[in-house]
């Protein structure tokens, strides 16, 4: 019965240790909300700056392993160097040694005030901030009450000669322990897991210090695997941060894992008991190994790049360069990745009405066609980002995200009609006029090319005021759309005067030329419309 009851408390404490780690994660990454992103932000060519960043932020995400995705995003977007990713990257694994560090101390027993607090305020506030600071509290009070149960469970091993002769050999083979536990690290995805399962045998006094030591080196090298899979399929720059973070892990365990022995003495010295020793352990290989590497971010980051170079190979247009599914557990990067992404889809459209005109000036067929071809890229990246976004709602946005969410999704709407606008309307026009030999006036046509010139600075103008969010170009996005429907008017009257004066070209290409100047003016509703998603008006 003893044994049943044991495997039923590791079995069941073990899951809710992961769980509890997942929550308290989760609830401390949304309650940051974009200060996260901001902090990020901060990062400077200056390798300290990055590895106090990385520290910082795994302090609030708990998990080196989400950090690392990030940086894995982040540099495959180019919104970082592999350099101070690496920066990053140090200061992660030394920040989620807080996590090992809070387990190691004996507060078991206040576990279930901490899950008192935790539902308190999850069900006493409905503003989501203070819900996520109850989940952050509940998260740990369900790690605390893991160690309780495993604890009360594993208490009979103690007189178990079985299990103590396990352990003696495990003391001989400090390389086997280490493997063992990379491989469990890597199967739970949870580093500050394996060791906290370690500490708490250790609480039970069934856990020698260099067992736990070896333990350590295997959680430490086996978190690599979460970065090392997310990066899987990504691009060089991607796959660089998984590896540079493999080597810098291997290059410490291999280090240490001979002198596991000699050096558990030492060890012993920076605590009074061994779940305190292990858990310093894991504090002191972090900082050790970011000494050691801090100085050489630079030739390390350019070794990697060699180790991994660049494959030069076509991408397909149609599919999204930014949209990062590993991030959408992370809003505000996810967030931010889903606006580059949009920015290179008003790229697109900005290039396809500059074509647009051209098309008109030269009776460019092969252009008009193509025209219409990317029109099809830019659907297809529409419901892209669309999706992503959809996706990502189902997390627990604060309302800023949710305000952001919902900007974005406007602003694709409108690009997308834009595109419809270049390919349904002007360039069925533009082949009408080509196919029938068709010429505007000279005056017509400056009409058109004054028109199309507004529109297009407009457009511009939209596409700037969205990436830099500022109100100021916003407003003077509005104060044009006056200015351009009074010329688009009067340029629709210059016509009619033409047609009474019997200018022949006029009279031939009068139902494309009010057709074009009509749908320049639709195209400069929807570039005005982004200028509402910007003041939050939508």
């Amino acid at each position: 019965m003893d044994a049943n009851l044991t495997i039923f408390s590791l079995f069941g404490g073990v899951y809710l240790l992961l769980y509890g780690i997942r929550l308290a994660s989760e609830g401390m990454q949304r309650a940051a909300g974009n200060r996260l992103r901001h902090t990020l932000g901060a990062v400077t060519k200056n390798p300290l700056a990055g590895l106090l960043a990385g520290t910082g932020i795994t302090a609030i995400l708990q998990s080196s392993g989400a950090t690392t995705v990030m940086m894995v995003s982040m540099v495959a977007g180019g919104m970082m160097t592999l350099r101070q990713a690496i920066s990053v990257v140090l200061g992660a694994d030394i920040g989620t040694t807080l996590t090992v560090q809070l387990i190691a101390f004996r507060v078991m027993d206040y576990a279930i005030l901490l899950v008192g607090i935790g539902l308190a305020i999850m069900f006493g506030f409905r503003r989501t901030p203070h819900r996520h600071v109850g989940e952050t509290i509940l998260g740990f009070g369900f790690v605390f009450l893991s160690m309780k149960i495993i604890i009360e469970g594993m208490a009979p091993l103690r007189q178990s000669s079985l299990f103590q002769e396990i352990l003696l050999n495990l003391v001989g083979t400090p390389l086997l322990t280490t493997l063992i536990s990379a491989a469990f690290t890597a199967l739970v995805a949870s580093s500050a897991a394996t060791i906290g399962l370690a500490i708490t045998l250790a609480l039970q006094g069934l856990m020698p210090l260099p067992v736990g030591m070896a333990i350590v080196l295997g959680a430490n090298l086996g978190t690599c695997s979460t970065a090392l899979v997310s990066s899987l399929g990504t691009s060089p720059e991607a796959r660089r941060v998984a590896i540079a973070h493999t080597l810098i892990k291997s290059a410490g365990v291999l280090a240490v894992l001979p002198f596991v022995q000699p050096l558990s003495s030492l060890v012993a010295m920076t605590g009074a008991d061994v779940p305190r020793q292990v858990a310093n352990f894991h504090t002191l290989f972090n900082l050790a190994l970011a000494v050691a590497f801090l100085p050489f971010t630079g030739p390390f980051a350019d070794l990697v790049t060699r180790l991994v170079p660049e494959v030069k190979r076509p991408g397909d247009p149609m599919q999204p360069r930014y949209l990062d599914e590993s991030v959408l557990d992370t809003p505000s990067l996810a967030l931010g990745q889903a606006t580059r992404e949009t920015l290179r889809m008003a790229d697109l459209v900005q290039e396809m009405f500059r074509d647009a005109v051209t098309v008109f000036r030269s009776n460019d067929m092969a252009l008009a066609e193509e025209l219409q071809a990317r029109d099809d890229v830019v659907d297809r990246l529409e419901e892209h980002i669309k999706h992503y976004l959809t996706r990502l709602s189902e997390q627990s946005l604060a309302p800023e995200q949710s305000k952001r969410e919902v900007s974005l999704l406007f602003m694709i709407q409108d690009l997308e009609n834009i595109g419809d606008i270049v390919d349904k309307n002007l360039m069925e026009l533009a082949k009408k006029k080509i196919s029938n030999h068709l010429e505007f006036s000279a005056e017509g046509a400056r009409d058109i090319e004054q028109l199309a010139r507004l529109v297009a600075e407009n457009l511009n103008l939209a596409v700037s005021a969205y990436a830099t969010q500022d109100a100021e170009l916003a407003e003077k996005l509005l104060r044009h759309k006056l200015n351009i429907t009074r010329i688009e008017r009067e340029l629709k009257q210059a016509h009619i005067r033409r047609l009474h004066e019997g200018v022949k070209e006029s009279i031939e290409t009068s139902a494309i030329h009010l057709d074009v100047l009509s749908n320049l003016e639709r195209i400069n509703s929807h570039a005005t419309n982004i200028a509402f998603v910007v003041l939050g008006e939508l």
